[in-house]
């Protein structure tokens, strides 16, 4: 099932335009959320014996970037966590303790179901990432933001705001997500044909998931609810970030995919257009 997708999507007023509507629009995607893991649900059991023999899903990217966490990182908090498979990864790659922020009820439920199956270091918080509670703060020598997740958000400063109020002087925040170059191509064209999105303020809403990712859901389509993805330019996430007081420390970019885009492309197209990014930004000792 191809999601559904407005054709006016790059109207101005299709930008989140004050915290009212922000919230709305978390708060319908947390309702979508809960219907798209189901899918996540069902596969619990997997996860568990995935990580109790001791495997990673961290991308080697972001392995290659932060590095073996058993030296220094004594508390990871994953920000949009899912069902917790990555954040439960982080202790495998040497993290003592990991904490998962996520809106979803359903997927923080899947992920303390794994958790406690595991006897892992590890606790859970159903909330809005904005309102990561405050109890956390100036606990995380890590803050990591899930594959996907920048879509979902749609005020980046307060989100900067709780990645610095979350990080110990020296705390790292790593990002490893789309390129918002990704979404300005057709990835289901053979050629690299534009999508006619803009990359300055597209936004969308749509309901389903396609198959690539979760499929078709049990739901009637009239009965499911609308979800609302943003396209962040990089200069967006890069400012979020410093007016935030953080400082980037690294910033990247690669043809390298986390999920099935492109899969049609032609092989001479392959490698032309970044398809991923990182950035790794630190607050500073000192800092507020």
């Amino acid at each position: 099932m191809i999601a559904e997708q407005d054709d006016d999507d790059d109207r101005p007023e299709a930008i989140a335009r004050d915290e009212v509507e922000v919230r709305a629009r978390h708060e319908s995607n947390r309702m979508s959320w809960n219907e798209g893991a189901v899918w996540y649900s069902e596969r619990v059991e997997e996860d568990i014996e995935f990580l109790r023999a001791g495997k990673s899903s961290i991308h080697p990217i972001e392995r290659r970037n932060i590095g073996d966490l058993s030296g220094w990182c004594a508390r990871a908090i994953h920000l949009q966590c899912a069902s917790g498979r990555d954040t439960l990864s982080l202790l495998n790659e040497g993290a003592r303790e990991v904490v998962g922020v996520d809106i979803s009820d359903r997927h923080i439920e899947n992920a303390r179901r794994t958790s406690e199956a595991l006897g892992a270091p590890a606790s859970w918080h159903r909330c809005d990432v904005l309102d990561t509670p405050h109890e956390l703060d100036g606990t995380a020598d890590l803050v990591y933001t899930g594959r996907g997740a920048l879509c979902w958000l749609h005020d980046l400063d307060a989100w900067g705001g709780v990645i610095a109020r979350l990080l110990k002087p020296g705390g790292i925040v790593h990002i490893f997500d789309d390129h918002p170059t990704a979404w300005l191509f057709d990835n289901e064209a053979e050629d690299l044909v534009s999508s006619g999105n803009n990359y300055f303020t597209h936004a969308e809403s749509s309901k389903g998931w396609p198959d690539v990712y979760i499929g078709e859901l049990a739901i009637p389509e009239e009965e499911q609810t609308r979800k609302y993805e943003r396209l962040w330019s990089l200069s967006a996430i890069f400012m979020a970030l410093r007016r935030a007081g953080l400082v980037v420390e690294l910033f990247e970019e690669y043809p390298d995919r986390f999920w099935r885009c492109f899969d049609n492309l032609k092989p001479e197209h392959e490698g032309k257009i970044p398809i991923t990014f990182a950035m790794m930004a630190r607050k500073v000792a000192g800092a507020s």
